[in-house]
């Protein structure tokens, strides 16, 4: 019997803020539409025939809060399979017009997307019926994924002013986590992996401030029965931070020039290795150690980078260039610095070749890593492998395809076994305790995606409206009047939407700034018309019927997180 190198595990962090009620193209729900069209459907299908195959295809999935509560919601049911008719019909109406112009290959083309939006409907409705949270659960319940948890709208944990709110963040998304999956997480990912230990901090916008002592993210992560997050490679190694969207946005790009005359780099700590598993150092000795998993670089390049990675192979379908009116698309990448008039038509029978060798060159990329720990630290190590989940379908269509590939492959290999973290931790607890340092993923391991010079005035909105529901709920919280718990609940839906990271992501990067923009203040004064209603309904002054009638409104409109408790907000934590 071959010796066991090590183990291997995808996580998969899936998220999307929310869209529903708030927009439909080119900014809103179709994010939503497509993302299941493209990535979560096809994922499922492709975890599912390995399953019906006899396969175990384990691996790390986290599926957000806010977008577990999208896509089990009614208003996204009735908007997806409208989505999926409109696409069908652009794929007929593309053959018409492909035919008057005599281009076969483009009419065989638009058939393949007839054939595929059929298939993604049938299987949505036919095979998950219409519930792909549960499709996910069921492969959980069974023992071959495991599903993890995130802050409840992804907000982005370090830069929050209060621990009150970061305990929201987190508690929310384990109470969702388990109306949903019925069960406990064993794990999260952090929002950005945004990663602070705890120090005396201030704020870095607004009124000047005294220092104040904040918990460590791993304490509040520890209270709330979490047993490990996954961090990039440079929070644990220390050395340049290698990022992954500066390539896709330019505006990134710019911003960066900004900062990085302000980074040092921290030294290599080479006695470390991100195939090994470690706790991270509490301040509070009395709470349960969370571990982490370190991302491992050499195998991220070959799916983040468009230029060196597989998704750049001139084979494999162009995202960037559609025909419109439809969107559909019907060209291959050609080559990394083509542009898009120079981009040649898709010709999918090319393309399984091309995915067998990058699959297969991926798996021994995997068995290579880890042949090197094992002779160099003589015991297995784990490669852990963490993307977004929209890249396999969305941005790189064939990736659920290739995925299928690697996973069942790695458990054809007696070399390699494949494994989830939850599984791992519970089978190698960790054995050395390590500090960590205050970052993220990305150039500079720092804040400035998320806080600089266009995005400020975002966290002086937020940290206004924290204050001010900490101060609400201490004195409100208890009671039982069901108009006033009303109008709490609607209160931290508000403010948990306000703090998603998304809205400075999509600023910092222009790719959806306006939107992003109208967001933030959206939220922000809906938040504050309804913190002044409430505190006017406690003081027994008289409320206007049009304020009922607006909190009615906002409660259809923003109606996620159904059973929020205002109370974890409280300062009694």
């Amino acid at each position: 019997m071959a010796q066991i190198l090590g183990k291997f595990t995808f996580v998969l962090h899936s998220h999307l803020p929310y869209v529903i009620n708030h927009g439909m193209w080119p900014h809103g729900m179709d994010w939503l539409n497509e993302c299941t069209a493209e990535s979560y459907i096809p994922i499922l299908n492709i975890l599912n025939q390995l399953v019906e195959e006899g396969f175990h295809p384990h691996l790390t999935i986290g599926i957000t809060p806010v977008l577990t509560e999208q896509l089990r919601d009614p208003a996204f049911i009735k908007a997806f399979l409208h989505y999926l008719h409109e696409k069908k019909a652009a794929a007929l109406k593309d053959q018409d017009t492909f035919t008057q112009w005599n281009r076969p290959h483009l009419v065989k083309l638009a058939r393949m997307w007839e054939e595929f939006y059929n298939t993604i409907e049938t299987s949505f409705v036919e095979k998950y019926k219409k519930d792909i949270i549960h499709g996910f659960k069921i492969l959980q319940d069974n023992g071959y994924i495991e599903i993890i948890t995130c802050a409840a709208t992804h907000g982005y944990l370090p830069l929050l002013k209060t621990d009150n709110s970061v305990y929201a963040q987190v508690a929310m998304g384990v109470q969702v986590y388990k109306k949903h999956y019925g069960r406990a997480p064993l794990g999260v990912w952090l929002p950005e992996c945004g990663y602070r230990p705890g120090y005396k901090w201030k704020p870095p916008v607004g009124p000047e401030q005294e220092p104040y002592p904040r918990k460590g993210v791993e304490e509040i992560l520890s209270e709330n029965g979490l047993k490990y997050f996954i961090v990039d490679t440079h929070l644990l190694l220390g050395g340049e931070a290698v990022g992954v969207y500066a390539a896709r946005f330019k505006a990134l790009q710019m911003l960066w020039e900004t900062f990085k005359e302000q980074y040092e780099p921290e030294p290599v700590k080479k006695e470390k290795s991100p195939y090994n598993i470690y706790y991270v150092s509490s301040a509070n000795p009395d709470l349960k150690p969370v571990a982490i998993f370190t991302r491992d670089p050499k195998t991220s390049i070959q799916l983040w980078s468009a230029e060196h990675g597989y998704p750049g192979d001139g084979w494999y379908l162009e995202f960037h260039k559609k025909h419109f009116p439809g969107g559909l698309r019907y060209w291959r990448v050609t080559s990394a610095k083509s542009s898009l008039g120079d981009k040649w038509e898709y010709e999918p029978d090319k393309v399984d070749a091309r995915l067998d060798e990058n699959a297969n060159h991926y798996k021994e990329l995997i068995k290579g890593i880890l042949r090197e720990y094992l002779e160099k630290n003589g015991s297995p190590g784990i490669v852990v492998a963490p993307y977004d989940t929209e890249l396999f379908g969305h941005w790189f269509f064939e990736g659920p395809r290739f995925l299928y590939r690697v996973l069942k492959w790695i458990e054809l290999d007696p070399e390699i076994e494949l494994t989830t973290c939850g599984t791992y931790l519970q089978a190698s607890p960790p054995t050395t305790m390590v500090k960590l340092p205050e970052g993220s993923w990305g150039e500079g391991q720092g804040h400035w995606i998320w806080l600089n010079e266009w995005t400020s005035w975002t966290w002086e909105k937020i940290y206004e409206c924290e204050d001010l529901m900490i101060d609400l709920v201490n004195k409100y919280s208890n009671t039982t009047d069901p108009n006033l718990q009303n109008i709490l609940k609607q209160l931290g839906r508000e403010l948990l939407l306000l703090e998603s990271s998304d809205w400075q992501f999509l600023i910092s990067t222009w790719s959806a700034r306006d939107y992003a923009e109208n967001r933030v203040a959206e939220h922000y004064n809906r938040f504050k018309r309804l913190a002044t209603m409430a505190m006017r309904y406690a003081n027994k002054e008289p409320v206007d019927e049009g304020d009922w009638t607006y909190l009615g409104q906002l409660e259809k409109e923003d109606m996620l997180f159904k059973e929020i408790d205002p109370s974890i907000w409280r300062n009694s934590k």
